[in-house]
């Protein structure tokens, strides 16, 4: 009994926290001490300057070649390939008309790794997991953004440009962080201390930052048509896609902070992005908005669950 209460306070301290800070984020947005204009800004601010540093500073300080498995973001990515196919396949069945099927599809395989993925892991593990969750977080992201632009590009009419895809990772923050930080650590050059400590400021507003205006960001007010659709495509988020991943790589022989990585970030929200990308290609950005709002929500439930039954047996 006491080992299961044990698991149970595990999972909450992963879960609990960041839905405490969503909800701080709802209320500040709702008594209006933080706006519209506010969300942007910070917004903009975290995904530019405070992530990227965040994954600078812990993967340059990181020992690359004893601390990170590049096996398991290449099997991250070679799943959630396989996922995409087979949610394109299964969900043609569903939903015949191509424009709703690619913004179901992209409901259903795009974390939110950077935000709340990327928290989870921290409140499991600590900051040594970012180690292995931050090469997980950017090879994986890369990978997002083309099959993103891909799918929704034919479906919506668009074409898919490959040089626009290529710019667009090129210019992309967090790649940039990530790669500069490798070179940073495979050289083993040393920043001035003076550097890192101003970085750390920056990094440390990170998580919290994100995750209110994450909160902020929810409209509820969007939960009023397509239900059945969203329903369908946060069930595939939520269930298939942690389940097809987690248990592929146990099959793989993974265990502990990478088999935790890998469900948590795969069990992470779907990522704000895939709304911004459907109503700039004139989708169904309602629909976007559904999956996004259900996921956040019940990705807290179906998180502590699954960290529950892992932690039971012992995997993570």
């Amino acid at each position: 009994m006491n080992n299961f209460l044990d698991v149970l306070v595990f999972s909450f301290s992963i879960t609990m926290p960041i839905f405490m800070i969503l909800a701080l984020g709802v209320i500040l947005y709702r008594i209006r001490i933080i706006n519209d204009n506010f969300i942007d800004v910070a917004s903009k601010l975290v995904f530019n300057v405070t992530l990227p540093a965040l994954l600078f500073i812990s993967i340059s300080k990181s020992d690359i070649s004893s601390n990170t498995d590049l096996s398991l973001v290449i099997y991250a990515m070679i799943a959630v390939t396989v996922t995409y196919i087979a949610l394109e396949l299964l969900l043609s069945i569903w939903e015949p008309d191509k424009a709703e099927r690619a913004v179901l599809v992209q409901g259903a395989f795009r974390s939110n790794m950077g935000i709340i993925g990327l928290a989870y892991c921290v409140n499991a593990y600590g900051n040594n997991v970012f180690s292995v969750a931050s090469v997980y977080l950017g090879g994986v992201t890369i990978l997002f953004n083309i099959l993103s632009v891909i799918g929704l590009s034919r479906a919506l009419g668009k074409n898919a440009s490959l040089i626009g895809i290529l710019k667009g990772i090129a210019k992309n923050p967090l790649i940039i962080a990530i790669l500069a930080a490798f070179i940073t650590s495979l050289t083993g050059l040393s920043l001035p201390s003076t550097l890192y400590k101003a970085g750390d400021y920056f990094a440390q507003m990170t998580l919290p930052l994100a995750l209110l205006c994450a909160g902020a960001s929810l409209n509820f007010k969007s939960l009023k048509s397509g239900m059945l659709g969203a329903i369908l495509a946060s069930v595939g988020k939520l269930i298939f896609i942690p389940f097809i991943l987690t248990f592929g790589g146990y099959l793989l022989g993974y265990r502990g902070m990478e088999l935790g990585v890998l469900f948590l970030m795969s069990s992470a929200p779907t990522a704000s992005a895939s709304y911004i990308m459907v109503r700039a290609m004139n989708g169904n950005s309602t629909l976007a908005a559904n999956i996004i709002v259900i996921t956040t929500i019940a990705s807290l439930i179906s998180t502590s669950i699954g960290v529950t039954l892992l932690r039971s047996f012992n995997l993570i």
